[in-house]
């Protein structure tokens, strides 16, 4: 009789040909969360993956493997061989450890026979194990309908039973879907716009933008603690960090005030289009939510986008702040996003920035100033960091 938990894969199922690519992709990431963990042997068996665990250690691995992308349920299960009882052991086992016994008054068993092989079909072989409960268990009564808990039996090449189906974020293994470059602020926004491309399977690097020392140095550290956050869901995570003081006292010089939003912006993206260039990245990552404020409404995103010509992904674009909010506080950004540290957008804020600019009237403002010359100098102070 062995602890394992079974993960429930979901879309990956999906893929046909390329299944294995994104099975094998979603091991090496359970392997990683599990460094320091005791584990066993990790298997597929089929439609599931399965990991030899140690009891002690069965709760920290659940919430570790949690946070993978592509998992869509976990199991914690006893395994044991095609023998009737040791099967019976096993349902009577799992039904002890339910820590809320007083809560469950009835059940269901449900057996999937996997192996045609085995000689007692799903059905009956439901009836005997359910019968097997009602003699050995007290309380308990079976409810066909509405039970308060499902015993669960897959009849494979080994026998897993278990009670629980643990949500998990479902997805793309991260690394399946290309690279991305996420423009990381210290707000609420920025980290679930990685959370989500991440879960869509792209590659998670960040670029920041401060204006030290108008900004302060804790400024940049809450925003490396947004990016380690995010680690735990995209694994080892390298944060560009970019000093644009000189770009913004230049157009607050020499542009008209109402445009330093939209003006700083474009600036933004053409310095992460040079670093994702550079390092072989394919689309840009925004915390971008419509009409939220100036430099997004349609017009704005209009402008921004045709300062690059690099696909700039917008995951938030239809959502409510409310909604943001919710999985900001579910991945655990939200406390650190809310610390009250400036960032270089608030650096020369206009009062009444222009909501729909025109490009014509912002690429004539931009003939005022060296606009390679102040990127290549930005790019100058490029700071690299690791982080996981």
């Amino acid at each position: 009789m062995d602890r394992v938990i079974s993960l429930s894969v979901g879309e990956i199922a999906l893929k046909g040909k390329n299944r294995k690519y994104f099975e094998n992709k979603l091991i090496s990431h359970v392997k990683r969360v599990l460094q320091g963990l005791p584990f066993g042997k990790i298997y597929k068996e089929q439609g599931k993956i399965y990991v030899e665990v140690d009891e002690d250690s069965l709760n920290e691995v659940i919430n570790r493997v949690k946070k993978i992308f592509g998992i869509y349920y976990i199991s914690p299960c006893i395994r044991v061989d095609k023998d009737m009882d040791h099967i019976k052991e096993a349902v009577l086992k799992i039904l002890e450890d339910i820590k809320d016994r007083d809560k469950v008054k009835t059940f269901k068993v449900k057996t999937n026979r996997a192996d045609k092989k085995f000689p007692i079909k799903s059905p009956e072989f439901s009836r005997k194990m359910g019968a097997v409960i009602l003699k050995n268990i007290e309380g308990l009564n079976v409810d066909v309908n509405n039970p308060d808990m499902y015993v669960y039996i897959d009849i494979k090449q080994n026998v897993y039973v278990y009670t629980d189906k643990i949500k998990a974020y479902g997805g793309l293994p991260v690394g399946t879907n290309g690279k991305g470059l996420l423009l990381l602020s210290g707000g609420i926004d920025s980290p679930v716009a990685g959370f989500l491309m991440a879960k869509r399977g792209v590659e998670i690097s960040a670029i920041h933008f401060h204006s030290y020392p108008f900004t302060s140095e804790r400024a940049e550290e809450k925003v490396k603690n947004l990016a380690k956050i995010l680690s735990l869901y995209t694994g080892k995570m390298r944060m560009y960090s970019v000093n644009i003081l000189d770009i913004q006292k230049e157009i607050n010089a020499k542009c008209p005030e109402d445009q330093m939003t939209i003006l700083s912006r474009r600036f933004m993206m053409r310095i992460a289009e040079k670093v994702a260039r550079e390092n072989d990245i394919d689309v840009l990552i925004t915390g971008e939510s419509l009409g939220q404020v100036a430099s997004q409404t349609v017009e704005s995103i209009a402008v921004t986008n045709a300062s690059v010509n690099i696909p700039i992904l917008r995951p938030l674009i239809g959502m409510d702040k409310v909604h943001i909010i919710d999985i900001a506080k579910e991945i655990e950004t939200y406390e650190t996003s809310i610390l009250p540290y400036e960032d270089c957008c608030t650096l020369f804020l206009p009062k009444h920035p222009v909501t729909r600019p025109k490009l014509k009237y912002i690429e004539k403002s931009e003939k005022n100033i060296d606009v390679e010359g102040l990127v290549e100098k930005a790019l100058e102070s490029l700071s690299v960091y690791d982080i996981e």
